[in-house]
C-alpha cells in the first residue's frame, strides 16, 4: 500500500516514518509538513493510505479531508481526542491519539490493509460482472452494463436510460449508491446528476458531452476526469 505522512512537527513526522518502515506492506511515497504539500503529492501519484495530523497551520487535517473529491484510506494521528467524532463522520479508518504505541499503530495499519483488500476485491468483482439488479415495482430487475447509455439522478430516484428500450428504468436510490456498483472502466460521472457509459460517447464539445443526439452538461469538477478518459481512449 502506497502511503503518505502529514504532520507539521518534524519529530512526529520522523517517528511516523520510522513506524511505517516497520510495516512490511506499507510503502512511504511522501513526507509532508502541511496539507498543501500533500495535495501536490496526491496530484502526482495514486496513494492508498494517508497518515494525517489534525492541528496544522493554514489548512487543518479535517479541512484537508473535506477538500478531497476522492479520499484514500485515512488514519488520523493527533494529540487531541475531541476531534474523534469529526474524524469518523469523515469515514476515517482509525483515530490514534499521541503518543501512539507501535502495537496500536500496527493494529490501525492492519485494519487499513483489510479495508484496502476488500475494496480491491470489490473492484475486481465489478469489473468481472456484466450486470446488476435494481428494485422496480417490488421486483428485482436485471440491468446489463452494456445496455446502459446514461443515468440521471433525481433527488432520491434515478433514471437508467437503455439502448434496448425508449422507456427508462426508474428506481429509488441515490446516484452515488449506483455509481459504487458500476465498473469504473466502463462508466464515468460527468455531473452531480449524470453518469454516462464511456462506450456511448460520440463527441465532447466544450462543456457538453454527446451520446448520439443526447447532449448532457459536464460539471467543472468532473471535466478533468472526462478528458483523461477521452485521452486514453484516443
Amino acid at each position: 500500500m502506497k502511503c503518505i505522512a502529514i504532520d507539521d512537527e518534524p519529530l512526529a513526522l520522523d517517528l511516523l516514518e520510522d513506524n511505517i518502515s516497520k510495516v512490511p506492506y506499507l510503502q512511504l511515497v511522501g513526507k509532508c509538513n502541511n496539507a498543501f504539500e500533500a495535495i501536490e503529492v496526491l496530484r502526482q501519484q495514486t496513494v492508498d493510505l494517508i497518515f494525517l495530523d489534525i492541528q496544522m497551520p493554514g489548512l487543518t487535517g479535517l479541512q484537508f479531508l473535506q477538500s478531497l473529491a476522492s479520499k484514500p484510506l485515512v488514519i488520523l494521528i493527533t494529540a487531541y481526542e475531541k476531534y474523534a467524532l469529526d474524524g469518523f463522520n469523515l469515514d476515517v479508518t482509525d483515530y490514534l491519539v499521541k503518543p501512539v504505541s507501535l502495537e496500536r499503530f500496527i493494529k490501525a495499519c492492519n485494519k487499513a490493509q483489510e479495508l484496502h483488500q476488500l475494496k480491491s476485491s470489490s473492484k475486481t468483482n465489478k469489473e468481472q460482472a456484466d450486470f446488476f439488479f435494481v428494485n422496480v415495482d417490488y421486483s428485482l430487475l436485471k440491468v446489463v452494463f452494456s445496455d446502459i447509455i446514461w443515468i440521471e439522478g433525481l433527488k432520491d430516484y434515478i433514471k437508467i436510460h437503455l439502448k434496448s428500450t425508449t422507456r427508462p428504468i426508474i428506481t429509488r436510490m441515490s446516484i452515488k449508491g449506483l455509481e459504487e456498483q458500476l465498473p469504473p472502466a466502463k462508466f464515468i460521472r460527468i455531473h452531480k446528476s449524470y453518469i454516462i457509459s464511456v462506450a456511448a460517447i460520440t463527441s465532447i464539445r466544450k462543456n457538453s458531452v454527446f451520446l448520439d443526439e443526447q447532449e448532457l452538461p459536464v460539471g467543472d469538477t468532473y471535466r478533468e476526469a472526462l478528458y483523461t478518459i477521452a485521452g486514453k481512449s484516443g
